[in-house]
C-alpha cells in the first residue's frame, strides 16, 4: 500500500486545509514577487502543510521547484552550487518569466551552523535571489536574526480538529475505507493539530481492521511523546541502562538540550561515587556532542545519547525514592538573562567577520576581545574612534566594546568623531583610506588623511602614524625639486602598535 501522506498530498493551494489566511497570505506573495523579490519563511508545528503548500503554490503558479533539505546539505558551498545557482538562475523551457521556485525545507537546522558558512550563506543567497525562495521552518526562532529581518514571514497555525476530520474522510471514500464518525474524530482529536500525523494514523489502523471503529482507534493509537519530568524520574530512580536509552527514543528532545537536563538534575538524588560516574558519562556525551559541531556529522549523536542516557542509569548504585522537584536547566535561565548582551556581541562579531573575511566564531573569540582590551574605557581615544569607523559602530556597540556608559558625553563625541571620519575618507580616498596610507605623490590627499585620523595606521608594510608625518614633509620639499624617501620611525606610537597586524 502507498503512503497515503504523499498519494493525497495537495496539488493547489486550494486543497491546503486549515490555513485558510497563511495559505492566502503565500499565494500574495507570490503573486507580487516581482514588485518586493523578497524571499519567504513559511514557519509553524510539524505536519500542518507547510511544504507541501509550498509545493502546490510552484503548480499553482507553473514554476518548477528546486528543493534543499538543510539537515542532509549544511554546507556552504552545498548552497552555494544548488540554492544559490538556483536563486540567480531562470528556466527558459518552463516557468512564467522563466521564473522557478526554490524551496529551502528544514531552514531553521542552519542555526547552530553559522561557523561552518551555512547560515551566513543561506542570508546573502535570499537577499541577492533573482527568483522566489520559501523557507520552511518549524522553529522559527532556531533561525539566525538577520536571516529572518531578511525575509518575509508567514505562519501555518496547528491544523483544527474540524479541518482534519473532512480530510480523513476524504481518503476513506476513496480508498473505499468504511467508518465510524467517532473513530476519524478520535483520530483527529490524538494528532493535536498534526494533519500528517492524522493521516499516517488512519492508514495504520486502516490496514489492520475491516471498519474503522473508536476501538480500533484507541487500540491502535500512536506512541505519544513522553514529558521530560517524567524521563529524569525513570533514568534517575528506576530504569537500567538499556530501559533508559529506550525510554530516551520517545523524548521530544535533542540530545544538547537532554544534556543540560540530566546534568541540572541529576545532583538531586545521585552523591558520592554515583555522582561522579554520572558526570564522567555526561563529559563523554559532551565530547561526542562537540565532534558532532566541529564536524556536521550527526551519526555521533548516537553515541552522545547512549553516554547520556544508560551511562547515567549504570552509575546508579542503591536504590533511589520519593519524589524530586526536578527543574529546568539553570543554563537557560542565565541565557535568558544574557540575551540582550549576546545579541549585541553577535552583531558586532559578525560585523567584523564579514570586514576582517573571517569565521563569526574568531571574530567572536580572538577579535573582539582584542579590540575591548585595546580601547577599554575608551582610553586610547584616537584607536577608538577608527576602530568605531572601520566597523559602523553605534553608541550601544562602543559601550560593549569599551565597557563604558552609552550615553555619556565620551561615547557619544567618539561616534559623531567616527561618522566624520568616515565621511572625509569616503570623500578623499574613496573609502581606502582606513587601512592604506595615502599616496606619497599627492600631497593634499596625504594630508587629508593624516588630518581624518590621528594615529592613522601605516602602510601595508606596517609605518606608524610618524612615517605619515615623514611623508607630508617629504613632499613639502617637492619645491626644491627633492625626492626623499620617507624614514620609518624607531619608537612608534604604543598607543596604535598592534593595530596594523590586526587589520
Amino acid at each position: 500500500m502507498s503512503d497515503w501522506t504523499e498519494t493525497y498530498r495537495p496539488t493547489t493551494l486550494s486543497e491546503v486545509r486549515g490555513n485558510n489566511k497563511a495559505r492566502d497570505k503565500l499565494k500574495e506573495w507570490a503573486e507580487t514577487w516581482d514588485e518586493h523579490r523578497d524571499a519567504v519563511i513559511v514557519h509553524g508545528s510539524p505536519g500542518v502543510g507547510k511544504t507541501s503548500a509550498a509545493h502546490a503554490l510552484a503548480n499553482d503558479m507553473g514554476w518548477p521547484v528546486m528543493e534543499l533539505n538543510a539537515s542532509d546539505s549544511r554546507g556552504a558551498d552545498v548552497i552555494e552550487r544548488i540554492a544559490g545557482e538556483a536563486a540567480k538562475t531562470g528556466t527558459l523551457t518552463a516557468g512564467g518569466a522563466g521564473r522557478r521556485l526554490v524551496v529551502l525545507d528544514e531552514a531553521d537546522n542552519f542555526h547552530g551552523n553559522a561557523d561552518y558558512g551555512g547560515s551566513r550563506e543561506v542570508t546573502r543567497v535570499v537577499k541577492d535571489a533573482n527568483q522566489p525562495i520559501v523557507l520552511v521552518a518549524n522553529e522559527f526562532y532556531d533561525m539566525s536574526q538577520s536571516l529572518r529581518s531578511a525575509c518575509e514571514t508567514i505562519e501555518f497555525r496547528d491544523v483544527s480538529k474540524r479541518s482534519i476530520v473532512p480530510v480523513l474522510r476524504d481518503i476513506c471514500r476513496r480508498e473505499g475505507v468504511e467508518y465510524e464518525d467517532e473513530a476519524l474524530e478520535a483520530i483527529a482529536e490524538n494528532t493535536s493539530g498534526d494533519l500528517r500525523s492524522a493521516v499516517n494514523d488512519l492508514q495504520a489502523v486502516a490496514e489492520e481492521a475491516d471498519r474503522l471503529t473508536v476501538e480500533d482507534v484507541v487500540t491502535g493509537e500512536r506512541d505519544t511523546t513522553e514529558g521530560i519530568f517524567d524521563y529524569l524520574d525513570a533514568l534517575i530512580k528506576e530504569e537500567d541502562a538499556e530501559g533508559a536509552l529506550r525510554a530516551s527514543y520517545d523524548v521530544d528532545e535533542t540530545p544538547d538540550d537532554l544534556l543540560n537536563w540530566i546534568e541540572d538534575n541529576v545532583p538531586k538524588d545521585y552523591e558520592g561515587a554515583e555522582l561522579a560516574d554520572a558526570y564522567e558519562f555526561l563529559s563523554n556525551a559532551d565530547r561526542w556532542l562537540g565532534r558532532v559541531r566541529a564536524t556536521q556529522d550527526y551519526s555521533y549523536w548516537r553515541y552522545a545519547t547512549d553516554n547520556m542516557t544508560a551511562g547515567v542509569a549504570a552509575s546508579r548504585r542503591e536504590p533511589k525514592g520519593g519524589w524530586t522537584r526536578y527543574g529546568p536547566p539553570s543554563y537557560w535561565s542565565k541565557l535568558g538573562r544574557t540575551k540582550g548582551t549576546r545579541n549585541t556581541r553577535d552583531a558586532i562579531a559578525e560585523r567584523i567577520a564579514e570586514r576582517e573575511g573571517t569565521s563569526v566564531a574568531t571574530a567572536r573569540r580572538e577579535i573582539l576581545p582584542f579590540l575591548s582590551a585595546m580601547t577599554h574605557h575608551c582610553k586610547n581615544r584616537d584607536l577608538t574612534v577608527r576602530m568605531a569607523a572601520i566597523y559602523d559602530l553605534d553608541e550601544g556597540d562602543v559601550s560593549f566594546v569599551t565597557g563604558s556608559g552609552k550615553d555619556t558625553n565620551k561615547v557619544e563625541s567618539i561616534v559623531e568623531d567616527a561618522q566624520e571620519l568616515r565621511d572625509e575618507e569616503t570623500v578623499a580616498h574613496s573609502g581606502n583610506a582606513f587601512f592604506e596610507a595615502g599616496d606619497a605623490s599627492d600631497g593634499d590627499a596625504t594630508e587629508s588623511s593624516a588630518t581624518a585620523g590621528d594615529g592613522a595606521t601605516g602602510t601595508e608594510n606596517g609605518e606608524s602614524q610618524q612615517t605619515l608625518t615623514a611623508t607630508t614633509e617629504s613632499n613639502e620639499d617637492a619645491d626644491e625639486g627633492a625626492s626623499a624617501e620617507p624614514e620609518s620611525a624607531d619608537d612608534p606610537d604604543d598607543d596604535q602598535s598592534g593595530l596594523t597586524d590586526f587589520m
